[in-house]
C-alpha cells in the first residue's frame, strides 16, 4: 500500500529536499547496503555495475530529475519476484519507506556524485617507471633472482623447496628452451663426472638458435594470434606475419625492435595490427581499429582493453575514451565513440594512456602515429613494456605469472623486487630475450624440486616452480622425436599464399633451396582435432594462457583418438624394426621419462613386448608411457 502512495506523492513534496540530498551520508548507505553486492566491486551482474555515476548512467536505468520515469524505480516498486530489487531470492529485505524515499530524492536532484568517489576495491597502482632494486646480501657470484627469492622466503616464513634432481632438471630446461625431450647430446652431459654441469646445459640450450625459434613459435602464435589457416586468410581479411617471426626468432631480435616492427611494420609485419576483417556486421568492439586498441593493450602492456572497448571498465580505471584514443592512432578516417554499441556523437582523437612519456601527434598521418606510438611503447621509461614481457616468460618457465593473471598488469605481484629485476635486467642486456630466459633457468629456485599449487585460502605465496602440463605441441613432438614418426608436408605448407606457407618461411630464414631432412615440429603442422583436444587454440583471439586442466574432450582423445592411435601404431612399427628386448624399453624410457626403467618397469615392460618384441605388443607399451603424469607433466 505504502508503495502506491510514494507513486502519488506530488513532486513538489521533495523539491525542497532534492537540494538537500546527502550522497555520502543518505545514498552511499542505501547503496552499499542493497545494490553493491552484486552491483558493485568486481561484480556487474546483468552488466551492471554502480562503481562510478558515469557507469550508473551508461546503464540508462535512471531518468535524471524524473524517479517515476526511472527503470531502477520500477524494479523497487515491482510485484514480479524475477524482477525485483533488491531481489528477495537472495534474502534481500525490499527498501523501507524512508530509503525509498532517499533514492527519489536522489534521481530527482540529478543522480549527485561525490567527485572521486568509487565503489570499486581498493586496487594496487602499478607503476609506470622502472625502479631500481637493491640486492639483498648474499654469497658473491649468486644468482640475483635468488638472493630476492631467498628474501622473500625469509619473509613470508616459506620453507625453500629442495634442489631438484639433475634428470628431472634436465628434462625441464629442454622442453622450457626448446620443447623438446633431452636428446644424446644432452644426456651425455648427465655422465660426466662430478654431475651435471647445469651452466653448461644452458648453454647448449640455448646455442640451438633453430629448436628454440621453432619452440617458442607457439608462444608468439599464440600471444599474436598468428596462424597459417582459418578465418580471414582466403578472402584477404587477415595476413599472417610467420615469416617475420621465425626469422625474428632466429636471429634473437632485440625485444623493442621485435616490438616497434609489429607496431609500426613493414608488410611482413602487418598482420599483427591489422587483425582480422570479420565477415558480415559486427558490433564496434570487433572493428579492425577496436582490435588494434585492445591487441596492443593485451600483448606489450597487460592490460584488458576489451571491457574499456564497450564502456568505461568495471574492473580497473580504463576508460572508453582511452581505448578509442588507441583505436585512433591505427584508424585512417574519422573514428566516433560507440558506448555499448550505441553512436554517442563524440570523436575520438589519436592519443597515448600514458601522456607522461610523450603524447602522439593526433594531426599526423597515420604512419607517422605509428611510428609516434612504437617509440613510446619501447621508451626505456615504459616499465610496464618490460614487465609485462618478463612476466609472461616467469609463467612460462616456473608455471605461474609474478603478476596474475599475466593480462592483469594492474594487480600487485608476489614480488615487486623479483619483477622489477628481470624487467631491468631486459633493458640492461639490450632487450636480448633470451638473457632473460638464461637469467632465470641458471637460478637455483628454477632448478628446485617443482611444487603441485596448492590452494589457497588467502594471499599467494610462491613457494617454487609448480609443475606444468606439456603443451599439445611438446606432447605430440616427445612422441615423434621418440617413435622417428613425423608427419609429411601438405602442399600449401610451401606455397607462397595467403594460407600456408609456413615451411617455405623456415626455409626462406635458412636460405634452403629446398626443404632437407628436418623433422616437421608440431607448430609447423595443420592444427588437427587432437591439437585442440590438447589445448592448441584457433587463434582468433590472443590467447596468453592455455588451459591448465584436463577436459573430457582431451581424456576421450588420449583414451581413443584415432590421430593418437595412428600415431603409436606407426611408431611401434618403426621402433620394434630398429631395437628388441632391454635396448627397446631402454630407448623408450631415456626418451620419454629421462631415465632408465626400473627393474620391476622392465619386467612389465619386457612382458608387454614379447619375445621377439612385436609390434603391438610395443603400441601397448607406449601407450602405457605416454599416458603416464611422469610424462604428460614437466615435473
Amino acid at each position: 500500500m505504502f508503495q502506491c502512495l510514494f507513486r502519488l506523492l506530488p513532486f513538489a513534496l521533495i523539491s525542497h529536499a532534492v537540494a538537500e540530498i546527502d550522497f555520502s551520508h543518505e545514498v552511499v548507505p542505501l547503496l552499499r547496503e542493497h545494490c553493491i553486492e552484486c552491483h558493485g566491486g568486481e561484480e556487474a551482474e546483468g552488466g551492471f555495475s554502480m562503481n562510478t555515476r558515469a557507469l550508473v548512467l551508461e546503464a540508462d536505468v535512471l531518468e535524471l530529475g524524473v524517479p517515476d520515469d526511472s527503470i531502477l524505480m520500477e524494479l523497487v516498486f515491482t510485484d514480479d519476484e524475477d524482477e525485483k530489487m533488491p531481489p528477495p531470492d537472495k534474502g534481500k529485505a525490499a527498501l523501507s519507506a524512508e530509503e525509498i524515499q532517499v533514492l527519489r530524492r536522489w534521481i530527482a536532484a540529478g543522480v549527485p556524485w561525490e567527485e572521486g568517489f568509487t565503489f570499486a576495491l581498493d586496487r594496487y597502482q602499478a607503476p609506470l617507471k622502472p625502479r631500481k632494486v637493491e640486492l639483498p646480501a648474499g654469497p658473491s657470484g649468486a644468482n640475483p633472482i635468488d638472493l630476492l627469492v631467498g628474501e622473500y622466503f625469509k619473509n613470508n616464513k616459506v620453507t625453500p623447496p629442495k634442489e631438484g634432481a639433475d634428470e628431472a632438471f634436465l628434462r625441464r630446461l629442454w622442453f622450457d628452451l626448446l620443447g623438446l625431450p633431452p636428446g644424446p647430446e644432452a644426456r651425455a652431459l648427465l655422465g660426466k663426472l662430478g654431475g651435471l654441469d647445469r651452466k653448461a646445459a644452458v648453454a647448449l640450450a640455448l646455442s640451438d638458435k633453430t629448436r628454440y625459434a621453432e619452440h617458442w613459435m607457439t608462444f608468439w602464435n599464440d600471444l599474436l594470434r598468428n596462424d597459417y589457416a582459418g578465418t580471414g586468410y582466403i578472402d584477404g581479411g587477415r595476413t599472417q606475419i610467420t615469416g617475420w617471426l621465425y626469422a625474428s626468432l632466429l636471429e634473437n631480435k632485440p625485444y623493442d625492435q621485435f616490438v616497434r616492427e609489429l607496431i609500426a611494420p613493414d608488410p611482413a609485419s602487418s598482420g599483427f595490427i591489422a587483425g582480422i576483417q570479420w565477415r558480415g556486421k559486427v558490433n564496434a568492439s570487433q572493428t579492425r581499429e577496436i582490435q588494434f586498441s585492445q591487441n596492443i593493450s593485451q600483448v606489450f602492456l597487460g592490460i584488458n582493453m576489451k571491457c574499456a572497448s564497450c564502456h568505461d571498465s568495471f574492473v580497473d580505471h580504463w576508460t572508453l575514451k582511452d581505448a578509442y584514443s588507441l583505436a585512433a592512432i591505427y584508424s585512417e578516417t574519422p573514428l566516433e565513440l560507440n558506448r555499448c554499441d550505441k553512436p554517442t556523437g563524440e570523436m575520438a582523437t589519436a592519443g597515448w594512456i600514458f601522456p607522461e612519456l610523450g603524447e602522439i601527434d593526433a594531426g599526423a598521418p597515420r604512419d607517422q602515429r605509428l611510428k609516434e606510438l612504437a617509440a613510446l611503447m619501447t621508451h626505456p621509461e615504459n616499465g610496464r613494456m618490460q614487465r609485462t614481457l618478463v612476466n609472461r616468460f616467469w609463467k612460462r618457465l616456473m608455471g605461474r605469472g609474478i603478476v596474475h593473471p599475466v593480462d592483469a598488469m594492474n594487480s600487485k605481484p608476489w614480488s615487486e623486487d623479483v619483477l622489477d629485476y628481470l624487467a631491468n635486467h631486459l633493458t640492461a642486456s639490450g632487450y636480448d630475450m633470451k638473457a632473460v630466459l638464461e637469467l632465470i633457468v641458471t637460478s637455483r629456485v628454477y632448478q628446485a624440486e617443482s611444487v603441485i599449487l596448492p590452494e589457497e585460502r588467502g594471499a599467494y605465496l610462491f613457494r617454487g616452480p609448480i609443475r606444468k602440463r606439456l603443451t599439445a605441441e611438446q606432447y605430440l613432438d616427445s612422441i615423434r622425436t621418440i617413435t622417428k614418426v613425423w608427419p609429411q608436408a601438405d602442399g600449401g605448407a610451401f606455397k607462397q599464399e595467403a594460407q600456408g606457407g609456413q615451411l617455405l618461411s623456415v626455409m626462406q630464414a635458412h636460405k634452403l633451396e629446398r626443404w632437407d631432412d628436418r623433422p616437421i615440429r608440431t607448430v609447423f603442422a595443420p592444427r588437427d582435432s587432437l591439437q585442440s583436444a590438447l589445448g592448441r587454440p584457433n587463434r582468433e583471439q590472443i590467447v596468453s594462457a592455455r588451459p591448465d586442466q584436463v577436459t573430457t574432450l582431451e581424456a576421450i582423445n588420449l583414451a581413443n583418438g584415432l590421430e593418437l592411435s595412428s600415431l603409436l601404431a606407426a611408431g611401434a612399427k618403426q621402433l620394434t624394426s630398429e631395437a628388441q628386448g632391454d635396448t627397446l624399453v631402454r630407448d623408450i624410457f631415456l626418451g620419454a621419462l629421462n631415465r632408465l626403467p626400473t627393474e620391476h618397469e622392465q619386467g612389465i615392460a619386457n612382458e608387454l613386448l614379447g619375445s621377439p618384441a612385436t609390434a603391438t605388443g610395443a603400441e601397448d607399451l607406449l601407450w602405457m608411457i605416454f599416458m603416464l603424469p611422469e610424462f604428460l607433466y614437466v615435473n
